[in-house]
């Protein structure tokens, strides 16, 4: 990949006071005249709130993470650069663009100690790109050669599906009408599950996918989302390292198992987590059979309905069952 170089300090999340950064620092909105590119199109803006449903989205297609601060203008020709050539690329890539002054822990996560970094997500999981602000030579070579060799990449591991497009990135207007839109297609009975999910109280939305259920127990859009929501409220803040060496020290153990299954679930490593509970029940472990299907139960209801891996987990779990 380019740039392999140290992180430019840009932005402290330390809490030092970067003059380099106040100098470039702007006041005006993305989109506004002076201001950052606004997002559209295939660009979108991630917050701490929405940040696991977009992981979970680099199973369906490969998604490009810049984390940035868009007051700074240093950036705005690299954001600009990248948002134009995921944009020409139609839907099979995605920009996401993460601010890390206002989410800190996500730039914790990523071990990021200033902007700009880039990343790839492919199936949840993150590969660098780019530490610190590119040179001419190197932002070329990531529009020519690193963001087509992402998509070839994706497509060789199965994730060949396409972005959603979110209106002009040139018109406020369009993304104002982009939104709505989203927002109309929400069933009116998902309003408030919906509206919970997206300011991240994800045991709120379960709750509230729970009341649809019950007055309609055949509504599969209502036990997706409310699957996707119980997974999110059990996992969405675990430290990743820790779930995984509990599962690695407690083999025997269903709660630790289950755990690590949320884990690859949430990365959207779906045959990891199939395989991890169904392994697990045939290794001779069938006292803990009935923990295994409820969870295995849920995560069923994510997957498309004709996904060949839900077929062959259905099989398998039915068979381990009798």
């Amino acid at each position: 990949m380019a740039g392999q170089r140290p992180f430019n300090p840009g932005v402290s999340l330390a809490g030092a006071v970067d003059l380099e950064a106040l100098k470039h620092q702007v006041k005006a909105e993305p989109g506004q005249a002076g201001g950052a590119p606004a997002a559209g199109g295939y660009v979108i803006d991630t917050t701490e709130n929405t940040f696991q449903a977009m992981v979970q989205t680099s199973a369906t297609f490969p998604i490009l993470l810049l984390l940035w601060v868009p007051t700074d203008d240093r950036l705005f020709d690299m954001a600009r650069q990248l948002g134009n050539a995921v944009n020409q690329l139609n839907g099979q890539i995605q920009l996401s663009r993460i601010d890390i002054a206002s989410n800190s822990s996500i730039a914790q996560a990523f071990q990021v100690q200033g902007a700009p970094a880039l990343f790839a997500l492919i199936n949840g999981r993150p590969m660098p790109i780019l530490q610190g602000l590119p040179s001419a030579e190197e932002m070329q070579q990531i529009v020519d050669t690193v963001i087509p060799n992402l998509v070839a990449a994706a497509q060789q591991a199965g994730v060949t599906g396409s972005a959603p497009y979110s209106g002009d990135p040139n018109s406020d207007a369009a993304n104002s009408a982009s939104a709505a839109s989203a927002q109309e297609q929400v069933p009116p009975e998902h309003q408030e599950a919906y509206m919970l999910a997206q300011q991240g109280d994800y045991a709120g939305a379960a709750a509230a996918y729970e009341k649809v259920l019950e007055a309609d127990p055949n509504d599969a859009r209502a036990a997706r989302e409310r699957a996707k929501a119980l997974l999110l409220a059990r996992s969405a803040n675990a430290n990743v390292r820790e779930v995984r060496a509990a599962a690695a020290d407690n083999p025997d153990d269903v709660e630790a198992q289950r755990a690590v299954a949320d884990i690859d679930m949430i990365g959207g490593q779906i045959q990891d987590a199939f395989d991890r509970l169904l392994d697990f029940v045939a290794a001779g472990h069938k006292a803990d059979i009935e923990p295994v299907r409820k969870r295995l139960l849920e995560y069923f209801t994510i997957p498309e309905p004709t996904d060949e891996r839900l077929k062959r987990a259905r099989r398998r779990l039915a068979t381990l069952m009798y």
